[in-house]
């Protein structure tokens, strides 16, 4: 059995997650927050079997594009004194980070 963890943007979850549950796959979903830009993505967990990994795989990517938006840039974490003015800058947002671990014991009560 395997447990695949998803890290995926706010903006392609609920596609994702009616993808996931229309296959069958049973999901727990977590609300986490991005390091860069500081918005929101969410996790989920995936408990597969072993030959079921590369579907699960496959419905992510199906669903979960990345595309380039405008932000401005991040404040300056260090105590910088002055006026900081923002610019807009381009990144890329979307797609997900995929973990596929072993698990070594399932039990359900």
């Amino acid at each position: 059995m395997k447990l695949v963890i998803a890290i995926v943007n706010d903006e392609d979850v609920h596609s994702l997650l009616d993808e996931l549950t229309t296959h069958k796959f049973r999901v727990t979903k977590l609300a986490t927050t991005g390091g860069f830009l500081k918005s929101g993505n969410t996790t989920l967990l995936v408990g597969v079997e072993d030959e079921e990994v590369d579907k699960v795989i496959e419905i992510i990517k199906d669903n979960c594009e990345s595309r380039e938006q405008i932000t401005t840039s991040p404040t300056p974490v260090s105590g910088a004194t002055g006026v900081f003015i923002p610019f807009p800058i381009e990144v890329k947002v979307g797609g997900a980070t995929v973990f596929v671990v072993d698990v070594e014991k399932y039990v359900k009560l």
